[in-house]
Order: structure tokens, then sequence, then C-alpha cells
């Protein structure tokens, strides 16, 4: 479904030349909901910036269901590759209704649809924001500026699902949440992608997250996967034997050592 082969990007800032991702092997199947972790400037978001083709690899392929999309720019990936960030503010047009919102999401996916919404497709988007559980099938025609955070991110959640994607990326997507929102999110997206069966990666500092959601994990640090736990031995893990294994690799990261689920 998804592979990257020997993936490296470094970036030139001035004299400096910075490797964020060394040589980097790694192969998603269909369904597979991979969380990803590691210390800061472990090169975590620079590995789904080159999968959404944000930027170009230095060296190295992407491929998409067996096609080299390598040199494909993000806005022709984005039809087959959804990802939500930590922003709730950044997944949504805040000047646009929800409904709109939501048409825009389905128009991605290479669909036609004019704005001026069909009573169908509203009945279709009401029931789709009913499932969401948090009422937005009655704001229907409200702004996204005036949703919460929690709200927003919800919305997000079904416009990056509608087009139905090859690969859905989330780059930390609770973080910005206060616990109670951040578990509701976590549900609805893990509930989204059961149900679609989506190819996953899933960026977390939380390593309780990490360790409960999806079927694998990979650690990262300097660019490099220096371990992975999949099957028996993730569903097995503990948030202290992470942070055995992080110590073995000299990682000191105050903030991705300390984080828990709220």
């Amino acid at each position: 479904m998804l592979t990257l082969e020997r993936i490296s990007k470094t970036f030139q800032s001035g004299a400096d030349r910075v490797t964020a991702i060394e040589e980097m092997d790694l192969t998603l199947e269909r369904a597979d909901l991979l969380t990803v972790i590691g210390s800061n400037g472990a090169g975590k978001s620079t590995l789904l910036n080159l999968i959404a083709g944000t930027f170009p690899p230095t060296s190295g392929r992407v491929l998409l269901s067996g096609t080299d999309v390598t040199s494909v720019s993000a806005h022709r990936r984005a039809r087959r590759i959804g990802r939500i960030v930590q922003d709730p503010l950044a997944g949504t047009a805040p000047s646009m209704t929800v409904a709109e919102n939501l048409a825009l999401a389905v128009k991605r996916g290479g669909r036609t649809l004019r704005l001026a919404l069909p009573r169908r497709v509203r009945r279709g988007f009401r029931e789709q924001l009913a499932a969401l559980g948090v009422g937005l099938e009655d704001r229907m025609d409200c702004c996204a500026a005036l949703l919460s955070g929690g709200e927003r991110q919800a919305l997000t959640v079904l416009m990056a699902t509608l087009a139905r994607p090859e690969v859905l990326l989330l780059d930390e997507h609770t973080a910005a949440l206060d616990p109670r929102n951040a578990t509701m999110i976590t549900d609805l997206t893990c509930d989204f992608i059961e149900r679609q069966s989506l190819t996953t990666l899933m960026v977390t500092h939380n390593m309780e997250q990490a360790i409960a959601v999806g079927n694998r994990l990979i650690m990262m640090h300097k660019g490099r996967i220096v371990h992975e736990l999949a099957g028996e031995e993730k569903r097995c893990a503990k948030v202290p034997q992470l942070v055995e294994l992080f110590s073995r690799h000299h990682v000191a990261d105050d903030e991705l050592l300390l984080e828990r689920v709220g």
C-alpha cells in the first residue's frame, strides 16, 4: 500500500546541513495503523511531509499502491492521502459553514459537487455528522470559526475520511486538545480507520496512546527507525519498556518521557 525506499531528507541552512531522515525503508500494508514516537527533532513530521509531498526527498522513492509518486505534487497526492494536523484551526475553512467544508472535502476526492447543496446531499452530511456524537448535525449552517477546538477537529476527521483516502496521516492531531476532547477525537479517528480499513500513520508524543492504538509502533531517533514493535510484542508493551528503549538509544526528552493520556 505505502512503501518508502531508502528515503532521505537533508536541509541546507547557510553552511549547515541537517539530515532529518536518513535512508529509511518502511512498508505499510492495507489497514495497518502505525504509531510513530520519537524525541523532538527525530524526523517524525518530516516523515509525514515526505509522504504527503510537502517537499521532495533528497534521495529515495515513495510508492503508493505500487505507483511511484515521488515527483507527484502535494496537491495531487491530497486526492489519495488525507492529513490531520495538530492545530484544529488548520483543518477547516473558518469562514465557510460546516456543510460547505464537507462539500470541499468531497470535491478534494475528485467528485463534482456545488456548494449549493441538494437536499439529498445535506441529508447524507447530517447523518454523518450525527454519527460523530458532538451535535454538529444541528449546526450545519454555522461557520466553522464558531466551533470549539474539539468540534473543529471532529469535523476535520470526518472531512479527511469522506474522500476515502488510501493513506491517512495524523500529525499529533489530539495534542492541542484538552484530555476529554483528545480521548473523544482518538476514539472517533480509530472508529473511522477501522470501518474504512484505512492505512494510517499516527505521530504522537504520548507513549500510552502509541501503545494503545494501532497494530504497529516505530520509535524514531535522529532520522532513523531505531526500534519497531508489532503483534503480541506491541499488545503487551508498557510505557516503562518504551522509556527503557529510549534510554538505550541515549534519548533524553522530558516532554516525551512525561507525556501521558489524560
